[in-house]
């Protein structure tokens, strides 16, 4: 009976201690890319979170890493309080989720209109800042899309703005990951979005993407609830794993300090009887 008491004392303490490690060195490589991208910037003139990919990458990270190393050193030392303050945080993380859920669920227009105003100010921000701008890029090539409703958002930017007085070279154009990719095309034309907005979409169609990248986020969202809601279940299971094995981990420590304490008793009584 103590050898089984023993071995899965073991196996949840050493589990749960993979687990937090896992995503403990996980969060150190984001800090680590995120702070190599802010100070490889040339300027920071982004200062928004949701439109900082480097900004974003170092909170998410920090937030992780200091949640698992309570969870590695509480597993590892057999702490009782990081344990509690582990379980605490992943508890309010699971709550806040779960309610940001029901929320949007609730609250989709108003979800769509916030989110149609980040992306507007992402693409007014574009050539401010080189993480944004690769970040804005790989969104319009992986979606075939351009701008947020319509490629004509790009005159929101003072480089891509259509106006007679704009001096810029791309004034009145769009971004080179707009444009459609021609088969057996060895050399891509950048400047393949030079002048585009100036045509009607009809013609436009024919060089760029003209529909906006939300419709097609959203679109992408609909036709793949199924792997949208995986990958949160399967967070949420994670997450739901580890508070369990730090549950069981702390009653198992409890059952071993009140077990420690009676033979403590004993031990004391007996000594007191022969004395």
């Amino acid at each position: 009976m103590k050898n089984r008491r023993k071995k899965s004392y073991r196996v949840v303490k050493y589990t749960l201690f993979v687990c937090c490690y896992i995503f403990w060195v996980f969060s150190a490589v984001l800090i680590a890319v995120g702070v190599y991208a802010k100070v490889a910037k040339e300027s920071d003139v982004v200062d928004t979170l949701f439109t900082d990919p480097a900004l974003l990458l170092i909170i998410v990270g920090c937030l992780m890493f200091t949640i698992t190393l309570f969870g590695c050193f509480g597993a590892l030392r057999n702490i009782s309080v990081l344990l509690n303050i582990f379980i605490g945080i992943l508890l309010i993380i699971l709550l806040m989720q779960i309610t940001a859920a029901v929320l949007c669920l609730m609250f989709t227009d108003k979800v769509q209109e916030r989110t149609e105003r980040l992306m507007i100010k992402a693409i007014v921000r574009y050539r401010d800042d080189q993480d944004l701008e690769n970040v804005i890029d790989f969104v319009q090539k992986k979606f075939q899309c351009c701008g947020v409703n319509s490629y004509s958002d790009w005159s929101k930017n003072i480089y891509f703005n259509l106006s007679d007085h704009n001096p810029s070279l791309e004034a009145g154009g769009v971004p080179f990951s707009c444009c459609k990719r021609l088969k057996n095309e060895t050399v891509f034309n950048t400047m393949c979005g030079y002048g585009t907005q100036k045509m009607k979409q009809n013609p436009a169609s024919r060089i760029i993407h003209t529909i906006g990248c939300l419709d097609k986020i959203i679109g992408w969202g609909k036709q793949n609830l199924l792997l949208v809601g995986g990958m949160t279940l399967v967070l949420l299971f994670l997450e739901i794993c580890m508070m369990s094995l730090a549950a069981v981990l702390l009653r198992q420590i409890g059952n071993v300090q009140k077990r420690k304490r009676k033979t403590d008793t004993g031990r004391n009584l007996c000594c007191k009887r022969r004395s």
